[in-house]
């Protein structure tokens, strides 16, 4: 018997959660969008009502306002955007214990187990939806398959479409129902990678699914480079629904890495400024660290330009001495880093990143120095933080004007609570 997959997507879901927490903008145009004062005013979610304007993701809170100068803006809550979330991973898990979080708001779920129980696949899709409804106000998009990736693309593609908000995409019918798709709708083809499908004769799935593997891949060696054959590999199988990945509600369980990254309000281009968010990130990483338990003997810092359309950057590391989570350790790592590779041009993101982690009960100890006092040190701050809030204690230099710590301290993934 052929694996049962589905990938569940909540239709606008911050909108949505949003519409649920206010009764009264139900019939109304609602977007969520970010602080309009800086780059991240942006529109991260635009109700049903809102897209009817022309209005979509991604796009200024301004762009929104002139398609539809009387749509409902509400900032976003991420906190709250969590919690339903993981309310509805107990829903799913009320119908089978192998629940994947995608993302937020996708979910992978496999309920070969649970047709006995519950009915066919469509059955459970349409309980799934009335019990989300019920408990959160969010509806739900359920795509069907034997593979995650052939979900992923039947929700996609269909249920986020149609009246039902349900579609079942067998592997049977991939050549007939997958494959006369333009390239632009398989997933994991992005903009630019379309414009070389296309400028290699291929417009639809079918035309990159149907090519031989190896003819495939001198296709896109010719292309992109040597080192493109993984890439292809991976494109082939997905035009052909080849997935052997499982459902695994703990895929996300192992730590290979902490890291901490910041979009910053406005051009960077100081090196005091610099230091400064350097500093912050390289605290909050290591603060992580230390709660999880974990040192990392590789320090990494990367920045990215201040065009996000064109992105210039770069990503580097390099090996400390001994593992570490002294937030004055991992600094002075980064600011090398960032500092032997930096361009001189403003920069709009940084970030830092510890890995190669070990259990910080596993440390060297050192001649020289005293880490053992800057460890005690660290730790006792991180328990009146825990006990007090994260800027009950603040370095001088977050007090300064480019520093970010107090204002990130109040939102969750770069938004507001």
């Amino acid at each position: 018997m052929e694996p049962v997959i589905m990938l569940a997507d909540c239709q606008s879901f911050y909108a949505s959660v949003e519409k649920a927490a206010h009764p009264e903008y139900r019939d109304k145009p609602l977007i969520v969008a970010g602080d309009p004062t800086r780059r991240s005013g942006i529109v991260l979610a635009a109700c049903p009502i809102a897209k009817q304007y022309g209005i979509t993701t991604a796009e200024t809170l301004g762009e929104a306002l002139g398609k539809c100068p009387d749509v409902v803006v509400i900032r976003p809550h991420m906190q709250t955007y969590i919690d339903v979330s993981l309310m509805i991973t107990e829903i799913f898990e009320s119908f089978t214990d192998l629940v994947e979080p995608f993302s937020i708001d996708e979910q992978f779920l496999d309920v070969t187990g649970s047709l006995s129980y519950f009915g066919s696949p469509e059955e459970i899709a349409r309980r799934i939806q009335v019990k989300v409804m019920m408990y959160t106000g969010v509806w739900i998009r359920v795509g069907i398959s034997s593979t995650k990736i052939l979900a992923k693309m039947a929700t996609d593609i269909w249920a986020k479409k149609n009246e039902t908000g349900i579609f079942t995409l067998p592997k049977s019918d991939v050549e007939t129902l997958l494959w006369p798709q333009p390239i632009n709708k398989m997933f994991g083809v992005g903009s630019r990678m379309t414009a070389h499908f296309q400028r290699m004769g291929l417009a639809t799935i079918g035309d990159l699914g149907s090519l031989p593997l190896p003819e495939f891949k001198r296709k896109l060696r010719a292309r992109m480079g040597r080192n493109s054959d993984i890439q292809a590999e991976l494109f082939w199988q997905t035009a052909n629904g080849i997935d052997q990945s499982p459902v695994k509600p703990s895929s996300h369980d192992v730590q290979k890495a902490i890291g901490h990254q910041m979009t910053l309000p406005r051009d960077y281009s100081k090196p005091q400024e610099i230091d400064v968010i350097l500093l912050e990130l390289s605290e909050e990483v290591c603060r992580r660290s230390r709660a999880k338990g974990y040192m990392g003997s590789v320090v990494a810092a990367g920045a990215q330009g201040t065009d996000f359309d064109r992105p210039t950057g770069f990503f580097h590391q390099m090996a400390v001495p001994d593992p570490t989570n002294i937030t004055m350790e991992v600094f002075t790592a980064a600011k090398t880093l960032f500092y032997t590779h930096w361009d001189r041009l403003p920069v709009r993101r940084l970030g830092v990143t510890l890995s190669k982690l070990v259990p910080d009960d596993q440390y060297q100890l050192t001649l020289f120095g005293n880490r053992e006092k800057e460890r005690k040190l660290e730790r006792v701050t991180d328990a009146i933080r825990h006990k007090f809030g994260t800027t009950s204690i603040l370095r001088a230099s977050s007090l300064l004007k480019a520093a970010q710590a107090r204002d990130r301290s109040v939102k969750i993934g770069g938004h507001y609570k």
